[in-house]
Parts: C-alpha cells; sequence; structure tokens
C-alpha cells in the first residue's frame, strides 16, 4: 500500500481531518466481521482513498463490501446511520431509548405529562427503577455532524428542577426522583459535558459515557432499532416504526407486519434471518 494516511478527508461536519487506518478498521472489526475480510475492505477502500473525500464516501463502499459478503455485517456497521435513520421526528428514537431501558430493568412510560412548581412539561421518557423515578429527555438530531451543546442540558435542567420543586411537594409521590437524564443520538460538545457534570444530570450518547454509551448498550444488550436491516425499504421500516416497532427483536415477535407489507416468503425469510443474527450477536 502507498502512503495515504497524510489524505485529509472531510467529516460530515465539513471538517478536515486526517485519514485513520486505524479507525476504519476498528469500524469494520465492529461489525463481526472476520480479519480477513477485515483486512480485504481496508485494502479496497485504502487504494481507492483521495485527497478531500468525504467520510460519507468511505463509509458507502465499506459498506457496500461488508454487504456483499454478509447482511449481517453491513446492518452492524451501519448503527449509527441506522439511528439517524428514526427520524426525522425524535418520537421513534424516544421510543427507542425506552426500549433500551426497558431491557435494562426499567419500568417505562413514553411522553408523560407531569407539573412542575411554575408549569406543565411533558417529559419524553419516565422510568422507575428500585423504588427511585428517572425523568429522560430526548435530543434527537436526524443531520450527521451536528452535536449537543450546552444550552441543551441547561434547558433540561431547568425543567427537571421545575419539575422537582413539586414532586416533593406532593405527598403523592412515595418514590424519590433520581437523577435527570439527557440522552441524544451525536454527542455532546465539551461545555455540555462540565455541566452535566456540575449540575449532577446522568448525559448519555453515542460514545458517552465512555464504554457506556448509546453504542455500547446497543451492541451489550442486542437491541438493534430496526432501521439497521440492510434488507428492509425505507418505506418498509417508516411502516414499521409507525407501527411502534423500533427493535429488532419486536419484529421476531410481530413478524406478522411483513405480511401487511406484501411481502414475499422467501424475502420475509431472508429479513427474518438477518433480524435473529442481529439479535444473537
Amino acid at each position: 500500500m502507498q502512503n495515504r494516511e497524510s489524505i485529509d478527508i472531510i467529516k460530515s461536519s465539513g471538517q478536515k481531518m486526517k485519514f485513520s487506518l486505524d479507525k476504519l478498521r476498528d469500524s469494520l472489526k465492529h461489525s463481526g466481521a472476520n480479519h480477513e475480510l477485515v483486512e480485504d475492505i481496508v485494502s479496497k477502500v485504502y487504494d481507492e482513498l483521495f485527497d478531500g473525500i468525504t467520510t460519507n464516501e468511505i463509509y458507502n463502499r465499506a459498506y457496500a463490501l461488508l454487504k456483499k459478503n454478509k447482511s449481517v455485517f453491513a446492518s452492524k456497521y451501519k448503527l449509527k446511520k441506522a439511528i439517524y435513520e428514526l427520524g426525522p421526528t425524535g418520537f421513534p428514537f424516544e421510543r427507542f431509548i425506552a426500549e433500551i431501558l426497558k431491557y435494562s430493568g426499567y419500568n417505562v412510560k413514553v411522553g408523560v405529562t407531569l407539573t412542575g412548581s411554575c408549569v406543565t412539561h411533558e417529559i419524553d421518557v419516565v422510568a422507575e427503577k428500585k423504588e427511585k423515578v428517572t425523568i429522560i429527555e430526548c435530543k434527537f438530531h436526524n443531520e450527521e455532524g451536528r452535536n449537543c451543546n450546552v444550552k441543551v442540558p441547561l434547558y433540561i435542567h431547568s425543567r427537571y428542577n421545575d419539575v422537582k420543586d413539586h414532586w416533593v411537594t406532593n405527598k403523592n409521590n412515595t418514590k424519590p426522583l433520581d437523577l435527570g437524564w439527557v440522552v441524544t443520538n451525536t454527542r455532546f460538545t465539551q461545555d455540555a459535558i462540565t455541566y452535566g457534570k456540575c449540575a449532577n444530570l446522568y448525559l448519555l450518547s453515542w460514545d458517552y459515557p465512555e464504554k457506556d454509551g448509546l453504542k455500547d448498550r446497543i451492541d451489550r444488550l442486542g437491541l438493534y432499532p430496526i432501521t439497521v436491516s440492510s434488507l428492509l425499504s425505507k418505506r418498509e421500516k417508516q411502516f414499521l416504526l409507525s407501527r411502534n416497532v423500533v427493535l429488532c427483536r419486536q419484529l421476531i415477535k410481530d413478524k406478522f407486519y411483513l405480511d401487511h407489507l406484501g411481502i414475499s416468503s422467501v424475502r420475509k425469510t431472508k429479513i427474518l434471518e438477518e433480524i435473529e443474527q442481529l439479535c444473537k450477536s
């Protein structure tokens, strides 16, 4: 291989950065592909690099090569983009977060109206575990490159405090209110993280906290969104999301929705095989 690691690539935010062979290799390993396939794809992508290539072009090439080999590898590789596909509204993302919490032992409700000292608030997710109640606000971005800045935890912290002020005076609330959560599908800026720590908010993003971010939880629990599927069309995914099927696990249980979509038995078998492999992984 000729040296291309000095090449400038363009991130989705428009920022320039040096190409990293290790980052490409690690992302491919994360898909579950074996060493030989990873190195084959790395070699092919590396040979096609040019100055000014976008990270999206690199991703598309690697994704196509993975899909050609095994669809389940391509599905795991596209996890981050699949989260964006939960849009354009934030509601499917809220349901997705609720499902992750449910499989982590919480009792959850989505879209709950709570009374504050000053005004009422519609809370994205209310979760209960170990005799404590947690309120979770979700900030969904459907455009890559947009990070969650300090304004978001500032705003959510004020809402949390208003709810908490009323909560402690209401005798019907027998369970204490735990930390407020802020969840985003992108990343937090450093100021947002600093404020979150200072204000005692729990922040959860794509890669934060380290080793316990969204991507880590999804992989650990096998809770992949339905949008990771490389075999379902965009229209089919939107149909399933409109029926509140946000997890691959849910489709295994509610496979009759594939019949509602008029999917052939041969294609249905392939889709379910892919989904089952994802859930097992």
